[in-house]
């Protein structure tokens, strides 16, 4: 009895440690959005390469997501999310001393490494200590909180740092955070076995995939200030095509795969991916777009901004912890329709308030509705990608997802700022305002159709009356690893 209540503990204490390693990487996507105009003032960036700042983090996390994944499998997860905070801490502080735009952007990218290490770790840790079912989906429902929340709590905590501390407080925050974390990781996490090294890692296949990925995503997260039709653009992707096609040719000769294609019949981790594309396209890309209107529309400083972040926070928090009791009550089919129909009103809602003489109350409804969906989906999608998924391929399935959302992210980002900046070239003052207004309302109606389409995607995909509410055996592939 003593035993089984150690290990009951012992499990909720790596449940908060992974829960809190996901907060400290979520945050950092978008805390520095509000710091943006400070750092540009003071480490001289052009209005050309600032938005760099974000996208450098996205474009090395993207990257090397499979490869986090993959190698917390092998290697140990426990090693592979210590390795990823240090990474994460030692950028951090590197971000946080930069004196000049270059070492700012090398910090930021390896943030992107580092989080791309920690969180297939933290979802794998978590996957192979809880039953599939009501308990798994319960302490995903407490991951994914944390997850979500850290996306809108970066905002938020960005525009109190910056506004009493300066930018550079936005960086330095992740220094004590992720040494806290290291040293709960050795206290909690019990030792990884040592490494098999009777498998060779699959390097031919790591490189090809990180490159692909990497040159994909850079192509689409700057492509709209090189031009979509410039040699640099087009050369990118024609190269990072080659390089994907030049993977899954490895992958069908290995003997020990990075990915084993395989796992792509697994029809539930499909439509993770491409849920979790879709979700990052339109409501991750939403807080960007909030952001600029609290800054550029509404005059908000950075104080202002991240308060004005407090309400979809806590929605979100909410949202995203009730959502796993959700799917093992209802399904998980249920739980997407649900959160998916809510999130479109609400993305509705807040493109026909969103006006350059709006008030903040009139967006709050839109603001609530369209945080309820969030938080719901970004636990849905996770518990899906899990089902019935062998124990010693969580950690590369988490990367799949992960990898498709970097990819969403990056395209939905790309092709929504196209749309907000169509009518607002050579415009200034109170013009520009008004135009800003108007476009980042297009963009969030398109938000708001893109979540109708993957609405659409999950009421057509074949769904058994159990999925979500009973575990699912693994298929009998997926039990022999492929």
């Amino acid at each position: 009895m003593v035993r089984v209540v150690e290990q009951s503990d012992r499990r909720k204490g790596v449940l908060f440690l992974v829960s809190f390693a996901m907060l400290i990487v979520s945050l950092d996507q978008y805390i520095v959005v509000v710091a943006l105009p400070e750092i540009a003032r003071d480490l001289k960036y052009s209005s050309q390469t600032l938005q760099a700042v974000v996208s450098a983090y996205v474009i090395a996390s993207s990257g090397f997501l499979l490869l986090g994944g993959r190698a917390s499998d092998l290697l140990g997860r426990r090693r592979i999310l210590v390795v990823g905070l240090f990474l994460y801490l030692s950028a951090s502080l590197g971000g946080g001393l930069a004196s000049n735009p270059i070492q700012q952007l090398a910090a930021r990218a390896v943030q992107g490494l580092g989080g791309a290490l920690v969180f297939p770790s933290t979802l794998a840790l978590i996957n192979v200590r809880f039953a599939e079912g009501e308990e798994r989906n319960r302490a995903l429902g407490v991951w994914a909180g944390a997850g979500a929340a850290g996306l809108v709590i970066g905002v938020l905590l960005g525009g109190v740092l910056t506004s009493a501390f300066g930018w550079r407080a936005v960086f330095l925050v992740n220094v004590p955070l992720a040494g806290l974390a290291i040293a709960a990781a050795f206290a909690i996490i019990e030792a990884d076995a040592p490494p098999d090294r009777s498998k060779p890692f699959d390097l031919p296949g790591a490189a090809a995939i990180t490159g692909a990925i990497t040159l994909v995503v850079l192509a689409l997260v700057e492509g709209p200030n090189l031009g979509w039709a410039s040699p640099w653009t087009i050369g990118s992707l024609i190269v990072g095509v080659a390089l994907g096609l030049a993977f899954v040719s490895i992958e069908r000769r290995s003997s020990d795969p990075l990915l084993p294609l395989s796992m792509l019949e697994n029809k539930w981790l499909r439509l993770a991916v491409i849920v979790g594309a879709l979700f990052m396209a339109t409501f991750g890309a939403l807080l960007y777009f909030l952001s600029l209107f609290f800054q550029d529309v509404m005059r908000y400083d950075a104080l202002r901004t991240g308060f004005a972040f407090l309400l979809p926070t806590v929605v979100v928090v909410a949202s995203s912890a009730l959502a796993g009791r959700a799917v093992s009550r209802f399904g998980l089919r249920a739980a997407m329709i649900g959160a998916l129909s809510i999130g479109a009103a609400g993305a509705l809602i807040l493109g026909l308030t969103l006006r350059a003489d709006a008030a903040f109350v009139l967006l709050i409804p839109g603001l609530i509705a369209v945080s309820i969906g969030d938080g719901a989906m970004f636990t849905a999608i996770f518990i899906a990608a899990a089902t019935g998924v062998a124990d010693r391929q969580q950690g590369v399935a988490s990367g799949i997802v992960s990898t498709g959302q970097g990819i969403g992210a990056s395209v939905g980002l790309a092709l929504l700022v196209l749309i907000a900046n169509t009518m607002t070239s050579e415009l200034t003052g109170e013009e520009l305002r008004m135009a800003s207004a108007e476009g980042i309302a297009r963009s969030v109606f398109a938000i708001g159709g893109g979540i109708v389409l993957t609405l659409l995607i999950v009421v057509r995909f074949p769904w058994p009356e159990s999925i979500g509410t009973e575990p699912l055996p693994a298929s009998p592939v997926e039990k022999e690893g492929g």
